[in-house]
């Protein structure tokens, strides 16, 4: 059990001693006195074991396969695919491999793979800040204007 799990527990187990009321209890937890209710009664019912989630420890049932993301990282060490980066990779994924996964998952699964997306380097920007003038008031500001 987690510690709010705890904490919900001993609360509702004081409030079915009669330690508290239903108006307290929901105060401290923080929910509706018709939530409060329906935890007691599920407590006294089956026990704590009523307050853990049902899905705790399961997969989503979206979630990608184990398999699914070795091919990928594998497809993506291989020569192949080795110069493409992440966006070019997910297209031809896509067009060649008939995987069709989103960028943002595509990412995450390289990048704890510990694969970074070969970029090039920033290109040099023209402009340039000025320097700051040692001391207050020295810059010179003039209108350039005919009027």
């Amino acid at each position: 059990m987690t510690q709010e799990q705890l904490n919900r527990y001993k609360v509702i187990s004081s409030l079915i001693d009669g330690k508290l009321s239903i108006s307290e209890a929901a105060m401290s937890l923080g929910l509706s006195e018709r939530q409060i209710k329906r935890l007691k009664k599920g407590v006294m019912e089956r026990g704590p074991a009523f307050l853990i989630h049902k899905n705790t420890g399961r997969k989503p049932q979206h979630a990608l396969t184990d398999e699914l993301k070795s091919k990928i990282i594998s497809l993506k060490q291989s020569d192949k695919y080795k110069n493409a980066n992440f966006k070019h990779f997910m297209e031809l994924l896509e067009e060649h491999e008939g995987i069709a996964i989103s960028y943002s998952c595509l990412h995450t699964i390289l990048t704890k793979a510990g694969i970074n997306s070969p970029k090039k380097r920033r290109r040099f920007k023209p402009h340039r800040r000025r320097k700051r003038k040692p001391q207050e008031g020295l810059l010179i500001q003039m209108n350039a204007t005919p009027f």
